[in-house]
């Protein structure tokens, strides 16, 4: 008997075996996103060819940590995108779709070339979780302080199409409190290159959600005084994004 196409080579090796290099358990804080990326990377490299099957919903979720929920929620998108596809029946699952690169996809990768992302990324935390901290640990101006609220009251009722725009006035409003005129002036270069990265990849409505809950955290936290909270939170948030980048760009 020769089995379905799902079980691998004649190794001996099982799916997710052959995928243990790349899959890990998820953080708590950023399940969604952090599955996302490691999916994608799984797909992008080529670790399931184009024609083979997904490991099991079940054994996918079980080795990501995650619910199986938030599963089919990260393969919706891959969906959505292109990616893979979903069969039904006795032989179904989801199956990764033969996918030959189009031309702006090639431009996509001539202009990432010219960007280290993984600096970029890591630059940029280094400024959002300083000056999330500077403004929690020395106090906002009652001034101050109701421009935060208010830039938080933009991102919630932003429609999709102007979200990015709303949540870069919430970053650049945070930073231009920390009340370091440098620090404000990288942060808003840094999150130009950020933003130009983040136009080549899809909204999620997932996503937007969780950042919009990190961001009323993150006020919450720097109103509050507590700057190691307020770190944490924008610490998080950046990973978040950070997953999601690398997932689909990298």
């Amino acid at each position: 008997m020769t089995g379905d196409r799902t079980t691998g080579p004649a190794d001996g090796r099982g799916p997710l075996d052959r995928l243990a290099p790349v899959l890990r358990p998820v953080r708590a804080g950023n399940g969604f996103e952090e599955a996302l990326e490691q999916i994608l990377r799984i797909v992008r490299l080529g670790l399931v060819p184009g024609g083979e099957r997904l490991p099991a919903e079940r054994d996918l979720a079980r080795r990501l940590g995650i619910s199986r929920v938030t599963l089919r929620e990260v393969l919706k998108v891959l969906q959505e995108q292109g990616l893979v596809e979903s069969r039904r029946g006795r032989y179904g699952g989801t199956f990764v779709r033969v996918r030959a690169e189009a031309p702006d996809e090639r431009e996509l990768r001539r202009r990432l070339a010219s960007v280290d992302i993984e600096d970029l990324l890591r630059f940029r935390e280094v400024l959002e979780v300083g000056a999330a901290g500077l403004c929690a640990a020395q106090g906002l101006s009652p001034e101050g302080a109701e421009r935060l609220r208010a830039a938080l009251v933009r991102t919630a009722d932003a429609p999709l199409a102007d979200y990015r725009r709303a949540d870069t006035l919430l970053h650049l409003t945070l930073a231009e409190l920390s009340g370091s005129p440098s620090l404000g002036e990288r942060h808003a270069a840094v999150r130009a290159s950020v933003n130009d990265l983040l136009d080549c990849i899809p909204l999620l409505v997932r996503n937007l959600e969780h950042s919009q809950a990190q961001h009323t955290a993150l006020v919450e936290a720097v109103l509050d005084g507590d700057a190691d909270g307020a770190r944490e939170v924008m610490r998080e948030h950046c990973a978040g994004t950070a997953a999601l980048l690398r997932g689909f760009l990298t």
